[in-house]
């Protein structure tokens, strides 16, 4: 089965970005439905997950990688359309939620093979949609680069965010301590239902102090950061002994006034990453991991992802203008 075959069609509806600005830049198009490569899927899209990147890339600041498509969308769930020819394990007509680089807002959508996972059983598509970004980045972060241990504190900035609801149960499922904060007491109320121990409203309570009494003075063993700006140093000052920093995203801005003391006092570890310019084999191994450790916890029960609303995929700009507001408690799904 080929892009050209019969059974799927020659052209798609997707959403362009028709010059950076806000959400009334974003516009249906038609687009050529493109045969997927050697290694790739190309999937039938159900639902596409929203994601800050998305709006990043929408006002300009965050283009595509170099060869990929300029169509928004990092996560989608569907059904399999065609495989390339090397690829194995996949077959028309399966279940499939994705990581891809961009696309994702469109009505296929090609995927590299080793960054699709199977939709856990129990998940409707809407929920699948709402998985791959969050749990990749998660993973990759909180375990991959901070190794976070059964026993040790984590800290997860912006708790009802995607990533937010996300870490929150990895956390808890792994054995930490996990605290966040949040910006209104309904969010906090939010994050300590899905596991957080503590949850501090920063509008009212420097997080610093409350988290430093909270854990006897130690502090912090793990902070996931998406804030940075001010953020920086506070952390720093909060990290336990042998601590980890790990900064996914700057919307305070990358640039602080930090003292560097702790850091060699304490022994700490400050690292950051982002996803979508790695490999498309270190992908493949964080695929693998989720479903080894986290695939049965979606499954049985212990974990689900938290939808906070979905829009049909030709209102794009009214979904961005909700993430935007920060209204939002989990993910917002684009449904095709």
């Amino acid at each position: 089965m080929t892009a050209s075959s019969p059974e799927i069609p020659v052209t798609m509806t997707a959403i362009e970005i028709l010059e950076p600005g806000g959400p009334e830049m974003l516009a249906p198009a038609t687009r050529p439905v493109e045969a997927p490569g050697k290694d790739e899927i190309l999937v039938k899209v159900a639902a596409a997950g929203i994601n800050r990147p998305d709006i990043m890339q929408r006002q300009g600041v965050y283009p595509a990688p170099k060869g990929v498509t300029d169509i928004p969308g990092l996560e989608i769930s569907g059904t399999v359309a065609a495989i390339g020819e090397d690829v194995t394990g996949w077959k028309p007509g399966d279940a499939v939620c994705a990581l891809v680089s961009g696309g994702g807002y469109a009505e296929y959508c090609l995927a590299p093979a080793p960054q699709c996972l199977p939709v856990p059983k129990g998940l409707d598509m809407t929920q699948a949609a709402a998985l791959p970004e969050t749990l990749f980045t998660v993973w990759a972060n909180v375990m991959d680069r901070a190794n976070l241990q059964e026993g040790e504190t984590l800290l997860v900035h912006g708790g009802t965010s995607g990533i937010g609801t996300t870490a929150i149960q990895i956390g808890r499922l792994l054995g930490a301590r996990v605290f966040v904060t949040a910006g209104t007491p309904e969010k906090c109320a939010t994050c300590e239902k899905l596991g957080a121990e503590k949850a501090v409203n920063y509008h009212e309570e420097d997080f610093v102090e409350v988290l430093k009494e909270a854990t006897g003075g130690k502090g912090v063993d793990v902070i996931l950061d998406m804030v940075g700006g001010d953020y920086i140093p506070r952390n720093i000052s909060l990290l336990a002994s042998d601590g980890r920093l790990v900064n996914i995203a700057y919307q305070k801005g990358p640039k602080a006034e930090v003292n560097f003391l702790p850091v060699m006092l304490k022994r700490l570890t400050i690292t950051g990453s982002t996803l979508r310019i790695r490999p498309v084999e270190i992908k493949g191994t964080i695929a693998r991991a989720l479903k080894e450790r986290v695939w049965p916890h979606i499954e049985s029960g212990d974990m689900a992802p938290v939808i906070h609303a979905t829009f049909p995929l030709k209102q794009a700009d009214e979904a961005h203008r909700l993430m935007e507001s920060g209204a939002h408690m989990g993910k917002i799904i684009l449904e095709v």
